[in-house]
C-alpha cells in the first residue's frame, strides 16, 4: 500500500528541504522522481542538486538524460516513472494519475500560499478516499518536521 507524506512547507524553502528528504529516501535505498510543473525549475533543481552543499551532491539526472534509467533521482515534467522509482516527489502543483506504483509519494507545498494550502487539502481528501495512508507533517519554527495527522 503506498504511503502518501503532505509536507507543509513554513519556515524553509523547498530547496532547503527537498534535499534532506531526497537523501534520506537514498540512506533507505529507494530511487527516487521529483515532478515538477516547468522544465525551467527542472533546470533549476538540476543546478541545485549539484550544488546544495559545500561537501556533497546528490547524483541525479533529468528526463532529458539519454541514461535516465541509470540514475538515483530523476528530474521530470512527466508522469512516467524511467529509473523504477520507489518514491515520487510531487512539487509545485504536479500531479501524478497513478501513485499506487510506489512505496511512497511525497507532495511539498508551500504553506505561505493559500492556494497551494487549498490543493494540498484538496489532494489529501481525494487520496484518503481512495484508500492510501496519508501522512501530514509540518515545519516548526526550525525547519524541523513534526508528525501532525
Amino acid at each position: 500500500m503506498t504511503e502518501i507524506h503532505f509536507y507543509h512547507l513554513q519556515s524553509q524553502p523547498l530547496e532547503r528541504a527537498l534535499p534532506l528528504l531526497i537523501e534520506k529516501c537514498l540512506e533507505r535505498g529507494w530511487r527516487c522522481v521529483v515532478q515538477t510543473a516547468s522544465g525551467e525549475r527542472v533546470d533549476a533543481l538540476d543546478s541545485l542538486l549539484w550544488t546544495y552543499r559545500d561537501d556533497s551532491f546528490l547524483a541525479h539526472g533529468t528526463d532529458r538524460d539519454e541514461e535516465a534509467a541509470e540514475h538515483p533521482v530523476m528530474l521530470t515534467t512527466k508522469p512516467e516513472n524511467p529509473n523504477r522509482s520507489e518514491v515520487r516527489f510531487l512539487i509545485d502543483g504536479a500531479t501524478a494519475a497513478d501513485l499506487s506504483a510506489y512505496q511512497r509519494a511525497i507532495i511539498l507545498f508551500d504553506g505561505n500560499d493559500p492556494d497551494a494550502v487549498d490543493t494540498a487539502r484538496d489532494l489529501w481528501k481525494e487520496t484518503q478516499g481512495e484508500g492510501f495512508e496519508v501522512i501530514y507533517w509540518q515545519q516548526d519554527k526550525d525547519g524541523r518536521w513534526q508528525k501532525k495527522a
